[in-house]
């Protein structure tokens, strides 16, 4: 895990102070993460698969990219670093639309607390999966899946053993955001 500076926020999302991401995981502090989800007019998503030295869900498929906001930068720009460096592809501003913030919060082992809140995204790919580039550390694969298979695969006994247990009122807000992207 490479260690950054991030902001510690309070209760109502204002910047407390800025520490190392180790120390804001170590402790359970409110953080700030950005979610991209990339969708096809075939009514597909791009899913990552975590890498597995990843503390957090290892090896476990994800939202398309995600990561921290780095201090002192913006929501925008972090989504936009962030796709550039998780998957090789450069989006702009006016290609991301924010949907939401969600708070999430697991703890992953006694001294690794993830308490964030994820500024969510979405953003039509604009490219064939086959041309983007994996940040190898990050993410080990990427795939399309058709919405209503994942929706069903969701549903299913143990899909936390394949997905990322994100609660089904996220997952079923952002895949039904990107449906009425697709109207």
């Amino acid at each position: 895990m490479s260690d950054e500076l991030i902001n510690i926020l309070n209760e109502d999302l204002t910047v407390l102070k800025a520490c190392l991401k180790s120390e804001a995981h170590t402790y359970g502090h409110l953080h700030a993460s950005v979610h991209i989800w990339f969708y096809t007019v075939a009514s597909e998503v791009l899913l990552q698969k975590r890498s597995p030295n990843k503390i957090a869900h290892p090896n476990l498929w994800d939202v398309s990219v995600a990561g921290h906001i780095s201090a002192g930068e913006s929501e925008v720009i972090s989504a936009i670093r962030e796709v550039k460096e998780e998957i090789g592809l450069y989006v702009s501003a006016n290609e991301l639309l924010k949907i939401g913030s969600f708070r999430e919060s697991f703890t992953h082992k006694a001294d690794f607390i993830d308490n964030e809140i994820h500024h969510t995204y979405i953003c039509k790919l604009s490219k064939d999966i086959e041309q983007l580039k994996l940040q190898e550390e990050e993410v080990t694969a990427i795939k399309l899946i058709p919405i209503d298979e994942f929706k069903a695969a969701l549903k299913k006994v143990g899909f936390e053993n394949v997905y990322v247990p994100h609660t089904p009122d996220y997952y079923n807000f952002v895949l039904k955001t990107i449906r009425k992207q697709l109207i």
